[in-house]
């Protein structure tokens, strides 16, 4: 594999892993495991590093070596506005694309969140979440606010800011959310619709931040 090709398995990843909360802020990311870990030079590991530090998805400590940013309230006030803007917008798009087969991608979707919750699968469970709302932006078909989407690093909601990670927290209400959003588009309910993807990504902040 090429160190360019290696440098974007890694990157891909890490960023995967901060968004889904499987590496928490402040974590540690040392080159010399994570090369061992995904089998590939140091060097390319590196160049992951730098990448996701110029976007402020990780942060260059003190003392020298990597770390994963910390979450502010001001972040999570600002993430719920940009999830706000960036989301609706794509749900006005999926009304006027939406067919039958796009339900089902977001039926099934969440079928498999309420599996994995069942059977304690819950980082799969938090990787169903995300498609969710990354389905609404591939429905939408913009390629330009597709690309916003995801060049914005929008994270989840489950963490609680100074608080021990907990998978179990919102799982059930972000399951009757989805499937209460899905509910209204299948009905062609645009306003219920936004309205309920509003009052989801709200409970979500509000939840991270330990209002609710």
């Amino acid at each position: 594999m090429k160190s360019d090709s290696q440098a974007v398995k890694v990157y891909n990843e890490i960023r995967r892993m901060i968004h889904l909360y499987l590496l928490m802020p402040n974590t540690r990311l040392k080159e010399d495991e994570w090369a061992k870990k995904m089998e590939v030079s140091r060097m390319a590991v590196r160049e992951a590093l730098n990448r996701l530090l110029g976007e402020r998805l990780v942060t260059f400590g003190e003392k020298g070596g990597y770390f994963v940013t910390s979450i502010t309230e001001e972040d999570i006030h600002e993430i719920r506005e940009l999830r706000e803007i960036l989301e609706i917008g794509a749900l006005r798009l999926c009304f006027k694309k939406m067919n039958n087969s796009h339900l089902s991608r977001l039926q099934k979707i969440c079928d498999d969140f309420s599996s994995m919750v069942e059977q304690g699968y819950y980082s799969g469970a938090m990787e169903a979440d995300m498609k969710f709302h990354e389905t609404l932006f591939e429905i939408a078909d913009n390629e330009r606010l597709h690309h916003a989407y995801h060049t914005s690093h929008i994270m989840l909601f489950h963490l609680k800011l100074g608080k021990v990670h907990t998978y179990l927290d919102d799982f059930a209400q972000t399951d009757e959310e989805h499937r209460k959003i899905l509910k209204y588009i299948k009905e062609n309910n645009l306003k219920l619709a936004e309205e309920a993807l509003y009052s989801h990504l709200a409970r979500g902040s509000a939840s991270a931040l330990g209002l609710n």
